[in-house]
């Protein structure tokens, strides 16, 4: 009898633990970001996979690719709000459009929390990036002064609407508004890609032979273009001082070899931040973040809180010579 009612018990028990197994919550998260093409956003993505809830089961994340496109990423959300996602990130490619999806996930009580590109809607949740305009402002600056505060430079642009092109330029204005012996000969998108601005600095090239003394390219990927655009033509890109932002590895390689400047932009707190910010807005006050960058950046002023600030901001960290190396080893 004794041997019959301690097998109950070890199964009640066994079954027991099955049960709170099988109610164990599951969040379902849709990622929608702008584009895949560029190495940030695929450093940004693989961030996000690598968050420890993600990695152990508890949140399941679908990366919607919004190919550059507005309409792209407004149909996305229709399909994230239809099957009823727990919550979204979102990367957006311009800053009015995105509104809309954010309006109708909003209407279906969807949280969305921006990552790195923003919206302009009172609807969003929270926002996790970096200020943009002090990127444009430091890149604007390094490259003028490089030049000795006088000559001319040109500038390639992120896509037209978005919100690092727009705030990344008010930065380049503000530092060049400074300078009042130093022209700016072109500025033209080059749509965050390395072809287009390999195209475009081919032509200004042309254009402006032997009149351009610097390059403020919006992001690294560009700058690169530009780069490999002064070697085809035989010129020496240390002599042209050209500037990005991002700190894709082939950027932080060409900083090291002093061909360029840039700045990093942590996508691995973007991501990382933004989803612990959306969990807590989910799973309410209990929520703890796991994300290792809120002690990373502690010193630098990012604070967690309670979790339910509007705005969280991501320092910036300058690429030298001397921390190269440990940021491609971290990639490694």
């Amino acid at each position: 009898m004794l041997k019959l009612v301690a097998m109950t018990l070890a199964i009640s028990i066994a079954a027991a633990g099955t049960s709170l197994a099988q109610e164990k919550k599951t969040y379902k998260i849709g990622a929608a970001v702008y584009g895949l093409k560029g190495e940030f956003m695929q450093m940004w993505a693989k961030a996000l996979s690598a968050h420890p809830l993600v990695k152990d089961g508890t949140v399941k994340v679908t990366v919607f690719d919004g190919n550059y496109d507005a309409l792209t990423q407004n149909n996305q959300f229709d399909t994230m709000v239809t099957q009823k996602y727990d919550g979204i990130l979102f990367v957006p490619i311009d800053i009015e459009a995105g509104a809309a999806g954010v309006e109708k996930a909003a209407a279906a009580k969807i949280p969305v929390v921006g990552s790195n590109t923003r919206v302009n809607s009172d609807k969003l949740t929270a926002y996790v990036g970096s200020n943009d305009v002090i990127a444009g402002e430091m890149e604007a600056e390094s490259v003028i002064k490089a030049i000795g505060g006088k000559g001319s430079v040109v500038i390639l642009e992120g896509p037209i609407g978005q919100s690092a092109q727009i705030e990344r330029r008010k930065g380049n204005q503000n530092v060049l508004a400074k300078y009042k012996e130093v022209k700016v000969l072109e500025m033209k998108t080059a749509n965050w890609s390395r072809a287009e601005a390999l195209s475009l600095m081919e032509n200004w090239l042309t254009a402006h032979a032997g009149r351009i003394n610097g390059i403020i390219g919006q992001n690294d990927e560009m700058a690169l273009g530009a780069i490999e655009a002064v070697k085809a033509k035989g010129l020496d890109p240390k002599k042209i001082p050209t500037a990005g932002i991002d700190g894709v590895t082939d950027a932080v390689r060409a900083v090291k070899a002093g061909d360029m400047v840039s700045v990093l932009q942590d996508a691995a707190a973007q991501a990382q931040g933004g989803l612990d910010v959306l969990l807590r807005h989910i799973a309410g006050p209990s929520y703890q973040p796991r994300s290792a960058i809120w002690q990373k950046y502690a010193a630098q002023g990012l604070a967690w809180g309670d979790g339910t600030a509007r705005q969280y901001d991501i320092p910036w960290t300058p690429i030298t010579r001397e921390n190269a190396d440990a940021l491609l080893a971290e990639r490694k």
